[in-house]
């Protein structure tokens, strides 16, 4: 039986090259993005476009827009990236990023709870730079505080809804050639799309909570 997936940040990179997987497998694809585009239109199942997903309102509006449809994949994908260091630092930048990278995704997942069923999977977008143990290199203060944070609430998430049935996994894409990074990554947005697509296949109640790469390691917290 065919699947419906949302995604968020569906209109560009990693999450046009989901919907373009998921549609390819003959799942039912709801894309969420502030912007739509031609080419987004021409794939999608059903767009629902002008969604800042910082914004309580607009969120809202998507679960109003979706209606009572059952949701059995939820990826949120979309994120921001600015780069603060102690000697340039912009704590508005700071503050945005756990807005978009950290509550957008929580705030999303409560609102559409109601969609979701035994057996779905919500997916959070994360980063290996939100990881303790792997970060060597320090700044970044924002991006890495907003996806740790995520990370922790994904946790969270994975065992409160254990007991209906949902799982929960926290998957970082690799660094991938898109807009945000100003296209300098090592993994093209389809190898990303790949990646991922393949571990929430592989997703199951004995993992849910993991944090993974999308290339199938395991990531340290």
């Amino acid at each position: 039986m065919n699947r419906t997936v949302v995604i968020t940040g569906a209109n560009r990179g990693i999450g046009l090259e989901l919907t373009r997987h998921y549609v390819a497998q003959g799942d039912q694809v709801i894309c969420v993005c502030r912007r739509s585009s031609a080419e987004l239109e021409s794939i999608a199942h059903q767009v629902i476009s002008g969604i800042d997903v910082s914004e309580a309102a607009d969120v809202s509006r998507l679960a109003d827009e979706i209606g009572d449809q059952t949701i059995d994949i939820l990826i949120n994908n979309a994120g921001i990236f600015t780069s603060e260091s102690l000697e340039n630092m912009d704590f508005g930048e700071v503050k945005r990023q756990f807005n978009v990278n950290t509550l957008a995704p929580l705030r999303i997942t409560w609102q559409l709870l109601g969609n979701l069923t035994s057996g779905s999977k919500v997916i959070m977008i994360t980063s290996r730079m939100g990881s303790m143990g792997d970060n060597s290199s320090g700044g970044y203060y924002g991006y890495r505080a907003s996806k740790a944070a995520l990370n922790a609430i994904g946790v969270s998430l994975a065992h409160d809804l254990a007991p209906q049935g949902i799982s929960v996994a926290l998957l970082h894409p690799g660094f991938v050639q898109t807009r945000m990074v100003k296209f300098s990554g090592d993994v093209t947005p389809e190898e990303a799309a790949a990646g991922l697509a393949q571990r929430i296949e592989e997703l199951t109640s004995e993992t849910s909570g993991c944090f993974r790469h999308a290339n199938g390691d395991a990531l340290p917290w």
